[in-house]
């Protein structure tokens, strides 16, 4: 080994020490939101991941599990999380160091995916994203290690592991492949060019990419096995198999099972915005100067386009096929993490650029030593900005916020119940605390989309024998079908149970409104046959201060499930309210009034102990103030009643002036002040 490649070898380390010391104090302890939960589980129970499987991720959390120090399951593969991700920022530098030599440009392209907001908010939570940027950056040090080979045997023993690592980075994220797409062919050519590619050569290269399947074995082993409590799909028929392969229950080339299409121009739009914020204008800059200069080197040329041309391909193909609604935040922090892929590819040629321009400069003007501190002096300011910029947000080290929700949703319910999970939000944070933690060990949980498939009735019907399934799947849409049932016949099949639906229901299968009932519970719905009698009074001291929650409201980024928690938080605190009012409107008679009477009591116990709070709940309370009034008032005053409900809608047109309803709501209030100057009046003239 020469001395620049241990130089090389020296700073790549380096940078990755650096990076891991940052990333593992930030590190989350408990469960984070999306999937994390689920991938967790499915390596605590050994089960099969949502599709495409992550085999290589699943026996890698497994190993993190028994290996890591840590406070709990989630803890290790967080930790894990964060090794991968400082693993992935030094090969970015060992590229640029194999291409350039070792400098300033190297540990610019590393440390900018480091720190960069994407880069080290998902390096500090148990995801596949980080594994995948490692198998990224792998490819660009095979690339430009091949590209810089000295020999045949070089080269040859270079595409090999190169091809092997295509292979096991398709075991993970299935995006990958758009990037083995474009270097294949360009290794092919480069071997043929040379007169290097011989029959041998391409058998033994394939041998080489299909060795690295084979992590693809534990799926089928798993699922035969059939001992994890929780697992997706099965996959012990090939149909099976190359069904969760191949993500049909998805849709092979879509992000989500869903009809809705973005714009390509406003995705591409929203990549760029965030290039732009994200990685800064400098880095930017950079990697503009790296392809450039790079391309009027003929020996450098190669390689450059090729990662220029592997982030278009990726971009555009990304961009058509994001099929999420990128207006909302939820589902923009969804679509933006696939960014990290072509992020990547953007900081290898910023840190070309760098290292390209100080060359520039040094053959054209001389000075090298200045050239090269002003370099540094450049990486370092403009890493410590973004250090100091993102470190507030991407630090995750005190959030519990998904944890305690689901914590906090189990203690809600009786003993033995039925949880019938809707959702990532519910489903994973539940399913991390039940099979991981052990906690509420006494109920059961029923994810309602996954009851939708055979397989999963299947393997439920055996890890949980009290709970009953009336056939062999839930079909909501044609319940009427050979082996499938409705959510009617499911509740009436377990009646012996109480029966939780958490968050919500969906609306194709609306049997159950014939002979249940439902209450509100917080985030959750009680499920009650119609016969059960309601008593409002009892239910409303119940679900008073049901959860010990002391988040404040608008507390969290839009785009994070910690926001999506708080506000289901905060809801939850109304919905007793909200449903006695929906009650009493359908209702006649002395019970309407008790009814708005109570729902009125209820908005105006929980905004008045708050200061700040979603702003439907002055619309909310102004409705029940003014139905109040309507159904006589219950001896209250008519003045405080149109004086609160003037005031509630008010304050409720301040927080939200784009609503709809907004010229209604004005008529409204001006009809209610109209009232009350007109009772003032009345009660001054009378004696």
């Amino acid at each position: 080994m020469s001395a620049e490649q241990r130089t090389s070898w020296i700073l790549a380390g380096t940078t990755a020490a650096l990076v891991a010391a940052l990333y593992v104090p930030c590190v989350q302890r408990t469960v984070p939101g999306g999937d994390s939960g689920e991938l967790i589980t499915t390596a605590c129970e050994l089960g099969v991941a949502h599709p495409p499987g992550y085999p290589v991720f699943t026996l890698l959390a497994r190993l993190a599990m028994c290996l890591l120090p840590s406070l709990s399951p989630a803890h290790s593969v967080n930790l894990m999380s964060s090794l991968l991700g400082a693993a992935a920022c030094g090969t970015l530098c060992i590229t640029v160091c194999r291409l350039e030599g070792p400098g300033p440009g190297a540990v610019l392209a590393g440390g900018l995916f480091a720190v960069s907001r994407l880069s080290w908010q998902w390096s500090v939570v148990a995801e596949v994203f980080t594994l995948n940027n490692l198998f990224v950056g792998l490819l660009f040090f095979s690339a430009a290690s091949f590209h810089c080979a000295d020999n045949a045997t070089q080269r040859r023993k270079i595409a090999h592991w190169g091809a092997l690592c295509c292979g096991l980075g398709l075991c993970n994220q299935h995006t990958l492949v758009l990037y083995v797409l474009v270097i294949i062919p360009w290794v092919l050519h480069r071997l043929y060019s040379l007169r290097e590619l011989t029959l041998r050569c391409l058998v033994s290269l394939g041998a080489c990419f299909c060795a690295g399947f084979l992590p693809y074995v534990y799926l089928p082993i798993s699922s035969y096995l059939n001992t994890a409590r929780w697992s997706w799909g099965d996959q012990t028929t090939l149909s099976g198999l190359l069904t969760h392969l191949l993500r049909a229950e998805y849709g092979t080339f879509s992000l989500a099972k869903t009809e809705s299409s973005v714009n390509l121009t406003s995705v591409l739009k929203a990549q760029l915005d965030h290039c732009l914020e994200d990685l800064s204008i400098p880095a930017l800059v950079l990697a503009g100067i790296g392809l450039l200069l790079s391309s009027w080197d003929r020996a450098c040329r190669s390689v450059s386009w090729l990662f220029a041309a592997m982030l278009v391909l990726y971009s555009l193909f990304f961009a058509w096929r994001a099929n999420l609604d990128i207006s909302r935040p939820l589902l923009l922090g969804v679509v933006e993490r696939f960014w990290l892929q072509s992020d990547a590819a953007v900081c290898v040629l910023a840190g070309l650029g760098l290292s390209r321009t100080h060359s520039e400069l040094e053959r054209r003007l001389g000075c090298g030593g200045l050239w090269k501190t002003t370099g540094w002096v450049l990486t370092v300011a403009l890493l410590a900005h973004m250090v100091h910029t993102n470190h507030r947000e991407c630090d995750q080290s005190r959030n519990s916020v998904v944890e305690r929700f689901g914590r906090e949703l189990l203690a809600s319910v009786p003993t033995d119940s039925i949880i019938l999970t809707r959702g990532d939000l519910p489903g994973n944070s539940l399913r991390y605390l039940y099979y991981c933690q052990g906690v509420r060990p006494d109920v059961r949980l029923v994810d309602q989309e996954m009851m939708t498939y055979a397989w999963y009735v299947a393997k439920l019907a055996q890890h949980h024998p009290g709970v009953h399934f009336p056939g062999r799947w839930w079909d909501p849409g044609h319940p009427e079908e050979r082996d499938t049932f409705s959510l009617e016949q499911f509740l009436s099949h377990n009646t012996q149970r109480h029966v939780f639906a958490c968050i919500g229901l969906p609306e194709g299968d609306p049997s159950w409104e014939h002979s249940f009932a439902r209450w509100p519970l917080g985030v959750c719905d009680y499920l009650v046959p119609v016969q059960r009698q309601f008593h409002p009074e009892s239910w409303a001291q119940r679900t008073r201060n049901i959860y010990n929650w002391s988040e404040p409201h608008n507390s969290f980024h839009p785009a994070s499930w910690e926001c999506v928690v708080n506000e289901e938080m905060w809801q939850a605190r109304m919905k007793t309210a909200f449903f006695l009012f929906d009650l009493a409107e359908r209702m006649q008679g002395e019970g309407k009034a008790r009814l708005f009477e109570l729902s009125y009591t209820l908005y105006k116990e929980i905004v008045e102990a708050h200061s700040d709070y979603p702003p439907n709940w002055d619309k909310n309370l102004a409705l029940a103030c003014e139905r109040l009034l309507r159904s006589g008032h219950r001896g209250y005053s008519p003045d405080s009643l149109l004086t609160c409900s003037t005031r509630h809608f008010s304050l409720y047109l301040e927080k939200e002036p784009t609503d709809p309803q907004t010229p209604a709501i004005r008529s409204a209030i001006t009809d209610l002040l109209k009232e009350r100057d007109e009772l003032r009046q009345s009660s001054r003239q009378t004696p």
